[in-house]
């Protein structure tokens, strides 16, 4: 037995060593034989899928959870403590169950009649085929496996494309790409299994955007009690539970402020947690037809949120608008938002609520808060990409005085 074992996990989900070799599907407290093969320690799982090793959904099924919740954890941190950033209070690592992955994006193929659909496989762009899915929703993988039997009976002998299945209020929204009905019958069989699988909303895009085929009822996602609108493919977190810890916290943050903002709010699954007796809260996002439906569910309800359609990386709201608040949220995409950090940076804000689904970009601002002043008050560890590589956090930065 190898007197080197396994003692933490790579950022792409090899085992470590404390001498720095990577074995590939080693988890902490493995050893490692003289051949090279693992010898299991008390951290390493069963894999309960049968496709984990060949499609790229997860990386991670041969942890248990306490190992899991320590690489969550750790890839949070690490980037930090690169930067010489030590949080004052780490919480405890929120992980998301099995079976709570509520979007899915796949790929399929189909050549004379056999179908392929799934993900793409590991570390490679070969296309795994999916029988099971051990991280999405019930619901989502029943939709999933009746897709598959509906592009077998499509009439076209060779077709390819995508889809994409989001679990919403009423249903399963799906949008299919690479589909493209020319004739009443086609029609009628996409409107029959929409209304067999009891859809939310079933969409074409043949290269010109979301086409509506079916939808029985305005297609919704509610956040707490407010329904607000779902434009095809808009952004939402991975999953309910993930939502709702990353919003708590975020309400933790902002406790007090009676003056706050959203940036990059998208369909305002933080503006509308934050809604409080007394708070006025300001929006502001990008994507058009997401802004759009935040204010009509805000305007709807008589809310006090206040909507601007703005690019953050182009325009960042600057100095005589942050100066006016109490506090902020922002959540950008995996470039992180440097721009609109360092106007941040230049104001009289005093508690930056900043979540990030990239570690590496949060640490980069992360520095430029604390160079102007911040502490890193509170982190918030979160693991809703179940066995996956890819981690979220929230934070709370409170100006020193």
């Amino acid at each position: 037995m190898s007197d080197d074992p396994i003692v933490r996990i790579a950022a792409r989900g090899d085992g470590v060593t404390a001498s720095g070799r990577h074995v590939a599907g080693a988890a902490p407290g493995d050893a490692i034989a003289p051949d090279g093969s693992i010898i299991p320690g008390p951290h390493h799982a069963v894999p309960p899928c049968p496709h984990f090793g060949t499609c790229g959904g997860c990386q991670l099924q041969h942890v248990d959870d306490s190992a899991l919740a320590d690489f969550v954890r750790d890839r949070v941190t690490g980037p930090l403590a690169a930067k010489g950033i030590v949080a004052r209070d780490v919480r405890r690592v929120h992980l998301s169950p099995s079976h709570s992955r509520r979007r899915a994006s796949l790929r399929y193929v189909r050549k004379v009649g056999q179908v392929t659909l799934g993900f793409a496989g590991q570390g490679s762009h070969d296309l795994i085929d999916i029988r099971t899915c051990e991280i999405v929703t019930p619901r989502l993988h029943d939709v999933m496996m009746a897709v598959r039997g509906l592009i077998a009976k499509w009439p076209e002998p060779r077709i390819s494309g995508s889809v994409e299945l989001t679990e919403i209020d009423q249903g399963v929204d799906v949008l299919i790409s690479g589909l493209a009905p020319k004739s009443l019958a086609q029609h009628e069989l996409l409107s029959g299994f929409a209304e067999a699988q009891k859809l939310a909303r079933l969409s074409i895009d043949q290269g010109f955007g979301p086409e509506t085929q079916y939808e029985p009822v305005l297609a919704t996602i509610s956040f707490g009690d407010i329904a607000v609108r779902f434009p095809q493919a808009s952004f939402l977190q991975a999953t309910r539970d993930g939502e709702a810890a990353l919003a708590a916290a975020a309400r933790e943050a902002l406790d007090g402020c009676r003056m706050v903002a959203d940036l990059f709010a998208g369909l305002g699954s933080f503006a509308f947690h934050l809604i409080a007796p007394g708070r006025r809260i300001y929006a502001a996002e990008a994507v058009r037809d997401a802004i759009l439906a935040l204010k009509a569910a805000a305007d709807a309800r008589q809310l006090p949120v206040f909507t601007e359609h703005r690019d953050l990386f182009r325009n960042p709201v600057q100095r005589d608008m942050l100066d006016r608040l109490d506090a902020l949220v922002l959540d950008p995409p995996r470039a992180g938002a440097e721009e609109q950090v360092r106007a941040i940076a230049g104001s009289s804000i005093k508690r930056v609520c900043y979540v990030s689904c990239n570690p590496a970009t949060f640490s980069r601002d992360a520095r430029i808060l604390c160079d102007a002043g911040f502490m890193l008050d509170t982190l918030w560890p979160v693991g809703q990409f179940r066995w996956s590589t890819h981690v979220e956090l929230a934070s709370l930065f409170v100006r020193q005085p």
